[in-house]
């Protein structure tokens, strides 16, 4: 998500905060401040009842991030990178960069979320339960069960069996088990997601004729269920149609190596001799310090080209996303969301050998995608017949939203 300020770190796993998180927050803070608290508990200051409304929506979006945790970090140690998570206005997205191994490792990622909500609904219930027998004062007792009753919603609604839910995700589990087919899995998964997006949003319109506003929450999260059900349904499709790819299986550019301290007319040289590949910019050790694209190389005035070395205008190998050679193409595709990203080095002994273009990859997704659908091996599954490829199929699909 663009326009996402960064948290740091969790095990790893890189926090991020979107700006419209501020939106739920300020709704919070209005609906317990000016109206909830001052009706059910009279009597006090204007400030606690703003200031404990602060608190609830502050203590809310730590539930949600407590809730996404828990998805990323059984991800991880099941072997599945997380990418990160980011907060936002309807909860949380954690962004995996791959996909589980089989189905069980599916349904623990999955259920572990509403897990994590349905214990800090209780812990929250018990710190209610006690501030009440210390007599504490009435709106931290109310702040306290307002967030257990919330984390508890959070939960039962995330186990409705729906994608983009955790219900979803368990359904999913549940469906490939028993079928050995992960395709028939997802896309079962995404049209009981559809059909929960249209009953939201049919309920939110009632409530919208019958009560007023408060049904403009229901619309919202109907919409956003209907839409990220479709992009899993996309990106079952390209997983489907990739099966038993590997990223060695489609580089399409080769890196040629050359000194760092060679000048840009020797290197366009070298590359054009090459097939116009990039090149791999190497020490007097031969160590490989950077890439540079041909692109690069033309960008350099024709009188700078002798005087200007490839170090000088070489992109460090960190700045690129990677993939080892053997990696299933499925798992290296989210890495291609990132804004301005169009390329990934593929590396073999810690060492670039290749790059693979994003224009490249949709080719192959288009082609592969159009092909009959045929089952592979035990498990695996080819595209549906006549699959059209999504018009951004390396959409996040992989992560979980809520």
């Amino acid at each position: 998500m663009t326009g996402t300020i960064p948290l740091g770190r969790v095990a790893g796993i890189r926090l991020g905060l979107h700006w419209s998180v501020a939106g739920i927050v300020g709704l919070i803070v209005f609906v317990l401040g000016s109206y909830w608290l001052p009706s059910t508990f009279p009597g006090h200051a204007a400030f606690l009842y703003w200031l404990s409304g602060g608190v609830a929506a502050l203590l809310l979006v730590t539930s949600v991030l407590v809730h996404e945790l828990a998805h990323a970090l059984v991800a991880v140690r099941r072997g599945v990178p997380v990418d990160g998570i980011t907060l936002w206005l309807l909860g949380g997205v954690s962004r995996l960069r791959g996909e589980a191994s089989n189905p069980r490792v599916d349904l623990l990622i999955a259920v572990v979320g509403p897990v994590a909500s349905g214990l800090l609904a209780g812990v929250f219930a018990g710190l209610a339960w006690v501030l009440a027998a210390l007599q504490a004062g009435q709106l931290s007792v109310a702040v306290a069960g307002y967030l257990s009753a919330l984390n508890l919603v959070v939960a039962v609604f995330n186990l409705l069996p729906a994608a983009p839910l955790d219900g979803g995700r368990i359904l999913r589990a549940a469906i490939w088990s028993r079928t050995g087919d992960r395709f028939k899995a997802a896309v079962w998964a995404t049209r009981t997601g559809a059909a929960l997006g249209f009953l939201l949003i049919a309920y939110g319109f009632y409530n919208l004729v019958t009560r007023g506003f408060e049904g403009i929450w229901a619309v919202l999260i109907g919409l956003f269920v209907i839409q990220a059900a479709g992009a899993e349904k996309q990106q079952a499709q390209v997983s489907a149609a990739l099966a038993g790819v590997r990223i060695e299986d489609v580089i399409g550019i080769g890196l040629a190596p050359i000194g760092a301290e060679s000048p840009v007319r020797t290197a366009l040289t070298v590359s054009g001799m090459h097939g116009n590949a990039a090149l791999a910019v190497t020490d007097t050790a031969g160590r490989t310090e950077g890439v540079v694209a041909p692109e690069q190389l033309r960008a350099v005035p024709v009188p700078d080209q002798e005087r200007t070395t490839v170090r000088q205008i070489a992109r460090p190998v960190s700045a690129f996303e990677s993939a080892t050679a053997g990696e299933a193409l499925t798992t290296v595709l989210p890495r291609l969301r990132a804004p301005g990203n169009t390329s990934i080095l593929v590396l073999e002994n810690d060492r670039p050998v290749g790059m693979v273009l994003g224009t490249e990859l949709n080719r192959i997704v288009t082609d592969r995608m159009t092909r009959p659908r045929t089952r592979t091996a035990p498990g695996e599954t080819g595209a549906p017949p006549g699959a059209e490829p999504p018009a951004d199929w390396w959409y996040p699909g992989q992560g979980r939203r809520r």
